[in-house]
């Protein structure tokens, strides 16, 4: 095939990428937003609100490991096309049986479980196919891109389902996720999946079963030093963030008596400091030592994370605080960005294409099952000592696991240049975790 015309090709799938994950991600969040705030007026529930929240993250945690092997054995495209049609059919069967009997909790329940499933068939297939659809100089910017269309929905969604909420019909937000879906669908199509794709071609009577190839999908990581670093210090990251979530709110609105116009600003600015940063990233080159950058981005996330406490030491006025708290939240925003961006462009660039499915997946699934054990555990920890150690504790166990896991011996090997410019001959062997 022409070198120039796949160039081309990669191009048109960069923007295609790029159209298509905004409007579909725009889409995804508006409905959210209004289903949320159905739920909570119908009910004045917090746990149908929860039941809600676990039945969206239960079946990707369950399915994950599936799509994997699904996802590292069958048509990557058509999987991603299924999953966006089967989105669209239940957000339409759904409308269907609003105007039929209303809206009940039992059929929120099943469509919210059945939005999760296909989204981490088509997330997993998705993730696995950056490296075929586009070009290896610009995996960085279709990352960056795709980080930006993630918050730039963050920003605007918000904003959009609170104007519509109360003016039009919940029917309304419906058909909006359902176009938006329809249209990721037919820009989708458009994509050719294989464009550089490095799988090797497997005979049908060669193919793995389905746990010997999970299995076989374990292996591989154990096999790679580096590979399994950066996953656990991607699983310690989400862990840790745990106390973030669930510490930064009850820090700001229950310890200092922050109003919710201001909570929305600081929040607000973590969207805005990604945003931007994703841009910067989309246009220039690629860093030379990525792997070096998500480093020093995590210390820097570990000092911010106990910064979150120093209105809590230091005497400060209410516009102080709040300013604080908008440069606390940008500068993580930014820093995010600066940590995962080069970490998700080492895994595509690294990790083989027949087992891209199988690693993604099994990163999805322990991180998905850290985020509510991490949420239970801190808000248990929230409630019984103060926020100040709880969060220093946090930062410390992030910064020396990053040192530990992010050793010199682990950067040279994935760098072997970065020690040859440092005068440093790689002398520590990397020994099994």
């Amino acid at each position: 095939m022409n070198e120039v015309w796949k160039v081309k090709k990669a191009t048109q799938h960069l923007w295609t990428f790029t159209t298509s994950k905004m409007i579909s991600t725009f889409g995804a969040s508006v409905y959210t937003f209004a289903i949320s705030f159905y739920i909570l007026q119908m009910t004045g529930s917090a746990s149908s609100f929860a039941i809600n929240l676990i039945f969206s993250i239960l079946p990707r945690a369950i399915l994950a490991p599936f799509a994997g092997y699904v996802v590292d054995k069958y048509n990557r495209k058509a999987i991603v096309i299924v999953a966006q049609v089967t989105i669209v059919a239940t957000i339409v069967a759904l409308i269907f049986y609003m105007m039929a009997y209303g809206l009940s909790l039992p059929a929120i329940y099943t469509v919210t479980a059945i939005l999760a499933m296909a989204s981490t068939f088509s997330g997993v297939a998705f993730s696995s196919s950056i490296s075929s659809l586009i070009d290896e100089p610009r995996i960085q910017k279709a990352m960056s891109l795709n980080q930006m269309s993630i918050s730039f929905a963050a920003i605007a969604s918000p904003a959009v389902g609170g104007i519509l909420y109360g003016t039009v019909s919940l029917e309304v937000f419906l058909i909006v996720f359902a176009c938006a879906s329809a249209i990721a669908v037919l820009l989708e199509a458009t994509m050719n999946f294989t464009l550089f794709s490095k799988r090797k071609e497997v005979a049908e009577g060669e193919k793995e079963k389905m746990f010997a190839s999970m299995k076989a999908g374990l292996s591989y990581v154990s096999k790679q030093p580096i590979l399994k670093s950066l996953m656990i210090i991607a699983l310690v990251i989400n862990f840790i963030f745990g106390a973030f979530q669930v510490g930064y709110s009850y820090v700001l609105i229950d310890q200092l008596q922050m109003s919710a116009q201001h909570f929305g600003f600081t929040e607000a600015a973590f969207a805005i400091g990604m945003l931007l940063t994703s841009i910067y990233l989309s246009a220039r080159k690629d860093f030379k030592f990525p792997l070096l950058i998500s480093k020093r981005g995590i210390l820097v996330l570990g000092v911010m994370l106990a910064a979150i406490t120093v209105p809590l030491l230091v005497a400060m006025s209410y516009n102080q605080m709040l300013l604080f708290y908008i440069a606390i939240m940008f500068i993580q925003g930014v820093i995010i960005i600066f940590t995962n961006t080069p970490m998700q462009v080492y895994f595509q660039k690294t990790i083989d294409d027949d087992y891209k499915g199988r690693v993604f997946a099994l990163l999805e699934t322990f991180a998905i099952a850290l985020i509510p054990f991490g949420m239970v555990l801190f808000g248990f920890l929230f409630d019984t000592f103060p926020p100040e150690p709880i969060f220093l504790t946090s930062a410390v166990t992030l910064v020396v696991t990053v040192l530990y896991l992010a050793r010199p011996a682990i950067l040279h090997r994935a760098h072997p240049e970065l020690a040859e410019k440092k005068g440093k001959p790689l002398k520590e062997e990397i020994q099994p975790l």
